[in-house]
C-alpha cells in the first residue's frame, strides 16, 4: 500500500470504531432517568458525528473544492449531499455507514488499480539505469543518454542493455522476454544485433552503439506504452460523456423526488422523500462505470504488453477486436525472408556441378538468392576461374568461368544469351542456368515460411476472420505456393507498395460498417499500407522503424501467432468492457427504482455505490491475464 492509502485505512479503522462505540452506547441498557437517556443520546450522537468527520472529511473537502473550481455534478458532491442530508434528518447511523462502505470502497478500487500499473510497470520495467563506457582507460557508468553513436559500452552479466548495438567482443545469452514475451534466451556473439532493454545473463559482452538513446528499442517502446492511454475507445469516450450529462440529471431527479410527491401526493410526509432523494443520489454514483472501463482498457493494454504485442491506444484494442478482414505482406511477414535452396535440377550434370557453377556466376553478387546460392554451395568460390562479370538487375548475371560464358538467371534471360528456351514444364520461379547455347537445368531457391504462420492463419478463422489475405511484390508462382501451404483465402502477387495500398483501399469496401481491416507488415515499403488500413500491425519491431511509426499494433518479436493472441485479447477486454457496463447501469437502473419507490435504503445503495464499483473493478482486472 502507498503511504495515502494506509492513511485512507487508519481513517477508515478509526471511523469503525467510533461509529461501533457509538452503537453500543445508543443500543445499551435502557436508561435509569431522562438525564442518563440524554447524555447517552448525545454522547453516541458526538461519536458518530466524529466517526463522520472521520471517514467523510476528505470527501466533504473535495466536494467543497470542486464547487470553488465550478467541478459540482461528481461522486464527492454526490456522497457529501447524500450523507450529510441522512445525519440532518438524524440518520447518523446511516450517514456514517454509507460513508464509511463508500471509503471501504474507493481504497479496494485504489489498490487495485494500483496493483494493475505495478503490473504493468513490471512487465514493462525496461529503462536502463546506466551504461558502461571506457574513459581514460577505466569503465564508469555513464547516462545512456549521454553515450554517442559509435562509442564502446560494457554489459556485465545482470545488466540491462542500455542502448541498441552490435556485440564487438565476448559472448552470453540475453533475456529478451520483456521486449518480445518470449522466455527462451537468445545467444549472442561478436557481430551480434542486441536492443536496449534485454538483460545480460551469463558473460560480459562489449557493445558498439549504433543508435542514440532517443532512437533506442527500449525509449521507443516506453514511449508507445506512456502515450497508449491519451488514445481512448468510443466505450471510454462514451463513458465520459455519459458521466458528464448523467450525473446532473440524477440530481435534478433526486431534487423532483424530495419537492415534488410531498406537493402533490395527499398525506405524503416530507422528510420521508427526502430519505428516498438522499438514497437516490448515493445509488447514483457513476463509480463503477467512470474507473471500470478505462480499468478494463488499460488492463488489456498491460496484459498485451507482457506478451510482446505494443498496442497504441484503447481505440486500436477496440478496433482489433471488431477485425474482419486481415490483410498480410509476404516476405518477412508469413515468411523469414531468408531464400534457401529447395530443389536442384541439373541436366548433364551432377547437382554439385549445378550448384558450383551458379556460385562462381554470383560470387560478387549482394543479392539474398546469391548469397543463399553460395551458401548451399558451402565453400567460398574460387573467384580465380571467373573472368567479366555482368550483372542485370531483376533479371540474372552473365559471367565468363574458366573461358566460357554462363548465364544465371530468369527464363527470359537464359533465352535471350543462350538462344535456348527452358521447357514450359520448368517453374518460372527458379534461378536457371545455361553454358553458351546449353540449357544446364535449374536451382529453386525459395523463402522460408514461418514455422507459426499456419497456425496463426488458422487461429485468426478460428476467432471469426471472414478473409485472409497475401499481398507481395513476388511472383504470382511463389505467391500462390506459400498462400496454398498455408491456407490463406487470397494472394495478390507483383505488387509495388502504391500497388499494396490500392488493393487495402478496395478491400476496405469488402468489410461491414462496423468491421475493421487489419493490415500486417514489416518493412519500409509496407508503411503506406499499415497507414491506410483501419489498424496496422509491425511484423517484428526490432526491424523497420518506419513500420513501426506508421502501426497501430507492434509485435516485437516476428511470431504471427501472437497477431491472434492480440486479436483474442482485445475482444476479451471490450467483452469485459461491455460486461462492467451492462451489470453497472442494470444494478443501478433496479435499485434507483427501488429506492424511489420506497423499497431501497440506505444500506441497498451502499451495494449499489461501492459493491457494485467493487466488483466492477474485480472483473475489469481480468483484463490484465
Amino acid at each position: 500500500m502507498t503511504k495515502k492509502q494506509k492513511k485512507q485505512l487508519y481513517r477508515i479503522i478509526a471511523a469503525a470504531a467510533l461509529l461501533a462505540a457509538g452503537l453500543l452506547i445508543g443500543m445499551g441498557l435502557p436508561a435509569s432517568s431522562r438525564t442518563a437517556a440524554s447524555w447517552r443520546w448525545a454522547a453516541s450522537t458526538a461519536l458518530y458525528l466524529a466517526a463522520y468527520i472521520a471517514v467523510g472529511g476528505s470527501v466533504l473537502l473535495k466536494a467543497a473544492s470542486n464547487i470553488r473550481r465550478g467541478h459540482i455534478f461528481d461522486e464527492n458532491f454526490l456522497m457529501a449531499i447524500a450523507t450529510a442530508g441522512a445525519i440532518c434528518l438524524g440518520e447518523y447511523r446511516e450517514g456514517v455507514a454509507v460513508m464509511l462502505f463508500y471509503q471501504v470502497g474507493a481504497l479496494f478500487e485504489s489498490v487495485a488499480v494500483g496493483r494493475s500499473r505495478r503490473s504493468i510497470a513490471d512487465l514493462m520495467d525496461i529503462r536502463p539505469d546506466h551504461a558502461n563506457i571506457m574513459v581514460d582507460g577505466l569503465w564508469i557508468e555513464a547516462d545512456p543518454e549521454e553515450v554517442p553513436v559509435g562509442a564502446e559500452i560494457l554489459v556485465k552479466p545482470g545488466e540491462r542493455v542500455p542502448l541498441d548495438g552490435t556485440v564487438s567482443g565476448g559472448q552470453s545469452s540475453l533475456d529478451v522476454s520483456s521486449l518480445t514475451g518470449e522466455p527462451k534466451p537468445r545467444a549472442v556473439s561478436a557481430g551480434s544485433l542486441v536492443y536496449s532493454g534485454c538483460v545480460n545473463l551469463d558473460g560480459a559482452i562489449t557493445v558498439r552503439v549504433d543508435k542514440a538513446y532517443g532512437q533506442s528499442t527500449a525509449a521507443r517502446i516506453l514511449d508507445l506504452v506512456e502515450n497508449a492511454g491519451a488514445k481512448k475507445a468510443s466505450m471510454e469516450s462514451f463513458i465520459t460523456r455519459f458521466a458528464r450529462y448523467y450525473t446532473p440529471a440524477v440530481v435534478a431527479c433526486a431534487a423532483c423526488l424530495a419537492v415534488l410527491p410531498p406537493l402533490l401526493l395527499p398525506g405524503a410526509v416530507f422528510g420521508d422523500w427526502v430519505y428516498r432523494a438522499l438514497t437516490f443520489l448515493v445509488i447514483s454514483c457513476p463509480c463503477a462505470l467512470v474507473i471500470s472501463i478505462p480499468l478494463s482498457f488499460f488492463g488489456g493494454l498491460g496484459g498485451a504488453s507482457g506478451r510482446g504485442v505494443l498496442v497504441k491506444g484503447g481505440n486500436y484494442l477496440e478496433a482489433l477486436a471488431r477485425a474482419e478482414i486481415v490483410v498480410f505482406d509476404k516476405t518477412g511477414t508469413l515468411t523469414k525472408g531468408s531464400f534457401d535452396v529447395s530443389e536442384i535440377a541439373p541436366i548433364g550434370l551432377s547437382e554439385p556441378e549445378l550448384l558450383e557453377l551458379a556460385a562462381l556466376a554470383e560470387c560478387y553478387s549482394a543479392h539474398p538468392i546469391a548469397r543463399s546460392l553460395r551458401e548451399a554451395h558451402g565453400k567460398a568460390p574460387d573467384t580465380a576461374r571467373v573472368g567479366e562479370v555482368r550483372e542485370r538487375a531483376g533479371f540474372g548475371v552473365e559471367a565468363a568461368i574458366d573461358g566460357e560464358a554462363v548465364y544465371v538467371g530468369s527464363k527470359a534471360f537464359i533465352e535471350e544469351k543462350s538462344g535456348v528456351a527452358p521447357g514450359a514444364d520448368m517453374p518460372d520461379a527458379a534461378v536457371h542456368l545455361a553454358r553458351g547455347n546449353r540449357y544446364l537445368g535449374y536451382i529453386v531457391v525459395a523463402d522460408q515460411i514461418k514455422e507459426s504462420a499456419g497456425a496463426a492463419i488458422a487461429g485468426l478463422k478460428a476467432l471469426g476472420i471472414k478473409k485472409t489475405v497475401m499481398l507481395t511484390g513476388d511472383s504470382g508462382e511463389a505467391g500462390g505456393r506459400v498462400a496454398a501451404r498455408l491456407g490463406v483465402d487470397e494472394v495478390y502477387a507483383g505488387l509495388l507498395p502504391a500497388d499494396k495500398v490500392d488493393k487495402v483501399e478496395g478491400l476496405m469496401k469488402e468489410k461491414s460498417a462496423k468491421g475493421k481491416l487489419v493490415f500486417v507488415g514489416d518493412g519500409v515499403n509496407d508503411a503506406p499500407a499499415l497507414a491506410r488500413s483501419d489498424v496496422g500491425v509491425a511484423m517484428g519491431a526490432l526491424g523497420s522503424e518506419a513500420a513501426v511509426e506508421a502501426a497501430d499494433v507492434v509485435i516485437m518479436d516476428d511470431d504471427p501467432l501472437r497477431l491472434v493472441a492480440a486479436v483474442k485479447g482485445a475482444a476479451g477486454t471490450v467483452a469485459i468492457a461491455r460486461q462492467n457496463t451492462a451489470f453497472a447501469l442494470g444494478v443501478k437502473g433496479l435499485i434507483l427504482l427501488l429506492g424511489a419507490l420506497g423499497f431501497a435504503g440506505m444500506w441497498a445503495a451502499v451495494f449499489a455505490d461501492v459493491g457494485v464499483a467493487v466488483l466492477a473493478v474485480a472483473n475489469a482486472m481480468r483484463a490484465l491475464r
